[in-house]
C-alpha cells in the first residue's frame, strides 16, 4: 500500500498532489519551450481550484510565486511577473504601528475625537457649525449607548470644549436629538438584532395559546 506517510511531503498541500506531482515532472523537461507550455497549463489549472480568489488583486501573481515555492525555486521559465528568491519568503514580517495615543473619553471612541480635531482645523462658517452639531449628537448617541438613562445636553457640549482643549466653540442655539427619540432607536435596534424579540414572540405565542385554549374549553 502507498501511504501518504510514505510519500514525499507537498510544499503547499491545499493544491494537492496532483499539482505537486505536475510541477515535478515539469522541472525534468529540457526542451525549454514545452517546459513553458506546461507551466502555463499548471497555473490555469492552480487558478481554476480556486475560482473564489480570482477577483483578488494580483491573483495571476501569487499563483506563479506559489508554482516557484512548490518547484523549491528550480523552475527557469519565462514568467510575465519577477522570480521569487527564498530569501524573499524568509523575511520577517515588518511589525505594524499600533497607535499609542490614549482615549480621554472610552465612551465617546477614537473616532469622535479625530472629528473634534478635524472641525477645530476648519474655518468659521456654517459647514463648520454642521459638523459640530451632528458630532454633538453623535456624542449623545455613544453617551446613552453605554447604558446611561439620560444625559444633559450642557454635558455633550462641556465634553467637547474638553476634548478640544477649549479650541472648540459651539452655538448656544444649538439644539440635539431628544434622548427619548435615541432610546427608541436603541430599543428598536435591540429587538431587530435578537435581543428583546426573540422574548416578545414566545410571549405572544403563549397568549395566543391560552385564548385558543380558553375557546375551546368554553364551547
Amino acid at each position: 500500500m502507498n501511504y501518504n506517510t510514505s510519500r514525499s511531503k507537498m510544499i503547499i498541500p491545499e493544491y494537492g498532489r496532483h499539482i505537486q506531482q505536475l510541477v515535478d515532472h515539469a522541472i525534468k523537461l529540457e526542451d525549454k519551450e514545452e517546459q513553458n507550455k506546461m507551466v502555463l497549463a499548471i497555473v490555469d489549472v492552480m487558478g481554476q481550484l480556486n475560482p473564489h480568489l480570482r477577483d483578488v488583486p494580483d491573483f495571476t501573481h501569487k499563483l506563479w510565486d506559489h508554482i516557484h515555492i512548490m518547484s523549491n525555486f528550480k523552475l527557469e521559465v519565462d514568467s510575465p511577473y519577477p522570480t521569487p528568491t527564498p530569501e524573499q519568503f524568509m523575511e520577517k514580517p515588518k511589525p505594524m504601528p499600533y497607535p499609542a495615543g490614549k482615549i480621554r473619553f472610552k465612551h465617546y471612541g477614537k473616532g469622535t475625537e479625530s472629528l473634534i480635531g478635524k472641525a477645530v482645523e476648519m474655518g468659521a462658517g456654517e459647514e463648520k457649525n454642521a459638523l459640530v452639531e451632528s458630532i454633538a449628537n453623535l456624542m449623545k448617541k455613544h453617551y446613552l449607548t453605554w447604558g446611561r438613562s439620560s444625559v444633559d445636553d450642557a454635558q455633550i457640549i462641556s465634553d467637547i470644549k474638553r476634548i478640544s482643549r477649549g479650541n472648540l466653540e459651539v452655538q448656544e442655539s444649538i439644539e440635539l436629538i431628544a434622548t427619548k427619540d435615541i432610546s427608541v432607536r436603541n430599543t428598536a435596534t435591540s429587538t431587530n438584532n435578537g435581543g428583546g424579540g426573540r422574548k416578545k414572540q414566545q410571549n405572544q405565542n403563549q397568549n395566543a395559546k391560552r385564548k385558543n385554549y380558553k375557546s375551546k374549553k368554553k364551547y
